[in-house]
């Protein structure tokens, strides 16, 4: 009888629950959908983005899909629905809706069960050439990385880590593609092909880091190319004294090898190395030693097998070894030493994930502590930054030589763009090192400019202009709130935009998908470019000759996105000069509303409204960061967590550091169970 009482009370206390599910759908996200979205998404057939919100008639159905809810929230959020021609909902109707259909996401994931994991992937080139270099001690680099946007050339990266950044520094920058200097490295030594970055991000997504036969062979070449180079020896090999020079010939060579061997098994395949494995590599080279080798010779053939080794190239979410107690702390390690230093684990962390203690809250965050002190964190910023930044588009930037010919300097090849790029690089190291809040990025009151720099947007240079090579830059305040942060620099106003005019729907998607974390679809494959202006267009602004483009129905979506955020740059010109009217006389207008709920007038205004949800930045950011870390593409699974990341940066007044550590303690990072149904992926509403 007490049993069956119990029962009753539960379900006397869930059904009030369940009827409240039941009804929300019911009575605000059904009638919503009817009045205000059917129109386009189930109505005569018509089924924009795919999605048909006729099918959806009950909370059940609904809940299938994890996916299309978030989907239409992000719609909703960003304002794409209701579209702009229909009747708008109010601000308490959509905040309603919005979280109704939030409650509906985490019920959804609940209900499913299919983990998101990372898929095996190697290193990319950038990883390889930092985890040899590692696990060799090597004092030169392994081979030239131009992907490296910006080289430390004053030494004033390993000062700010302890004191924060120096008022003045020198840098160097890369041209079109080519090292801005060459380095100290290994001779003869080249990388294979640059690695190609996502779709949705970066480029160590494992989606695009597989391994033919064809690299396979590459990688094998490479490391041969390593060991045999002429300047590989005891003056470049930090390792060389304790694992390549011969012992004594009193010592037991078995044990002499096991010695040698087994750390750096361990170091490269991070993980503690099995006998067996230990076993083959000692009797290679015992047998290498026989056949007449020197030790030297023998102990880079095993340097060579080593760096060609699945074990090595590849990057696991998971492993199959699963009588491995403490494979997760393994894992963790290497995937925190990848994430911020975008090579190996050292000998603590790998010690601290042998013990089963990485992963303790308390002995977690010290090591975060540590490893953003540590001057390795430069490879952070050498990679991460240019890549949510899509600095790389700079590269092919080409401003009209006739109309900006003090853009290019002798040699022509060299371009403003090679000190305009440095100044968004400089920002995101500020930002870290000296941990300041990442609402920075949107709105600073200080940066660092070279004098060719200041000159450029108008300022008296005050300093001696350098060449292309090395570039003096220093830090300076900033009372004009139309500049500071990555959204009105120069660099993104260049690459933005065409050889004549600006682009402002490439301006939205740039801003959209960096600083929203929302890209938009691809445009449809039939859109014709913008017409050349002629001579009935000279009293048309740009924003009046994009008119033909959003009367086209699939195009006006994204238009509606994207042009409020695009215009609202529209007083830059191609190269980042501020302009408050076109060459026809007529005004730059660059008014609009952000999200369908902040209205602007200029781009002060513009950088208030994204202020005013900052909380959307920083999870995006947070999102973007995640990406990066996990190599993969987030899911809806990962929602939660990105809200639990907004949620403890925004309690750290939105702290770089706050936001890094956030990232580390999220479920998805630490690999704790995210679970989603997979679905198709379909477009965008």
């Amino acid at each position: 009888m007490k049993k069956v009482l119990t029962v009753l009370l539960i379900l006397a206390c869930c059904l009030p629950a369940a009827i409240a599910a039941k009804d929300s759908f019911e009575e605000i996200i059904k009638p919503i959908f009817q009045q205000s979205c059917v129109k386009c998404h189930g109505e005569n057939g018509k089924v924009k983005g795919k999605l048909n919100l006729l099918e959806i008639k009950s909370r059940d159905q609904l809940l299938g899909d994890a996916e299309r809810i978030e989907r239409i929230m992000i719609a909703i959020e960003d304002g794409d629905m209701p579209p702009e021609k229909e009747p708008p909902l109010s601000v308490k109707k959509r905040d309603l809706l919005i979280s109704r259909l939030d409650e509906d996401l985490k019920k959804a994931l609940e209900q499913n069960t299919v983990e998101a994991r990372t898929a095996i992937r190697r290193m990319n080139r950038f990883q390889y050439a930092n985890a040899v270099q590692d696990l060799l001690d090597l004092k030169v680099s392994v081979y030239p990385l131009p992907e490296k946007m910006m080289r430390d050339r004053s030494g004033y990266f390993n000062r700010a880590i302890k004191g924060g950044m120096p008022d003045s520094l020198t840098v160097s920058s890369r041209s079109l593609g080519k090292s801005g200097l060459i380095e100290p490295r290994l001779s003869g030594v080249g990388p294979f092909p640059q690695d190609l970055r996502a779709e949705h991000g970066y480029d160590n997504q494992a989606d695009h880091l597989s391994l033919s036969p064809l690299l396979m062979e590459a990688f094998f070449k490479l490391s041969r190319t390593i060991v045999t180079s002429s300047t590989f020896g005891p003056k470049t090999v930090g390792i060389w004294k304790g694992f390549f020079q011969a012992p004594p010939e009193e010592e037991d060579l078995e044990k002499v090898l096991a010695a040698r061997l087994k750390p750096f098994l361990t170091r490269a395949f991070r993980r503690p190395v099995k006998k067996e494995t230990l076993k083959r590599y000692r009797s290679h080279a015992i047998s290498s030693l026989k056949k007449g080798a020197t030790f030297e010779e023998t102990m880079k053939d095993v340097v060579s097998a080593v760096l060609a080794s699945p074990r090595f190239i590849y990057l696991y979410d998971a492993l199959g070894e699963q009588e491995e107690a403490l494979a997760g702390e393994a894992l963790l390690a290497s995937r925190l030493s990848f994430f911020l230093w975008g090579s190996l684990p050292d000998e603590e962390l790998l010690e601290l994930a042998r013990t089963g203690r990485l992963s303790d809250p308390r002995v977690l965050d010290g090591q975060l502590d540590r490893m953003l002190s540590d001057p390795k964190l430069k490879r952070f910023c050498d990679s991460f930054p240019t890549q949510w930044l899509q600095l790389d588009r700079i590269i092919s930037s080409v401003p009209d030589e006739k109309t900006y010919p003090d853009f290019y300097y002798a040699p022509p090849s060299y371009r403003t763009t090679m000190d305009m790029m440095m100044e968004p690089l400089l920002l995101f190291e500020t930002v870290l090192l000296e941990d300041r809040p990442v609402l920075d990025f949107i709105d600073a009151n200080y940066t660092y400019r070279s004098a060719r720099l200041r000159k450029w947007l108008g300022e008296e240079p005050g300093g001696k202009i350098g060449g292309p090579v090395s570039m003096q830059f220093s830090r300076q305040a900033l009372s004009d709130r139309r500049q500071g942060g990555m959204i009105t620099n120069s660099a993104v106003m260049t690459m933005t935009s065409g050889p004549h005019e600006t682009k402002p729907i490439t301006r939205g998607a740039w801003l959209a998908g960096v600083i929203f974390n929302s890209p938009p679809p691809p445009p449809p494959a039939d859109v014709p470019p913008l017409p050349a202006v002629e001579k009935e267009d000279v009293g048309l602004t740009l924003r009046q000759r994009f008119s033909a483009h959003r009367e086209r129905a699939d195009c006006a979506g994204c238009h509606e996105k994207l042009d409020p955020l695009g215009f609202a740059l529209e007083n830059f010109d191609p190269v980042g000069r501020w302009r408050t009217d076109y060459k026809s006389g007529l005004r730059v207008d660059s008014a609009g509303v952000l999200f369908r709920r902040h209205e602007f007038g200029d781009v002060i205004e513009f950088k208030d409204a994204i202020l005013k949800e900052k909380e959307r930045f920083v999870r995006a950011l947070g999102g973007h960061m995640l990406t990066f870390a996990l190599g993969r593409e987030l899911v809806p699974a990962d929602s939660p967590a990105l809200d639990e990341i907004a949620k403890k940066v925004s309690a750290q007044e939105y702290r770089m550091k706050a936001l890094i550590k956030a990232v580390v303690q999220s479920e998805p990072f630490l690999g704790k169970s995210s679970k989603l149904t997979l679905q198709p992926k379909p477009s965008k509403p």
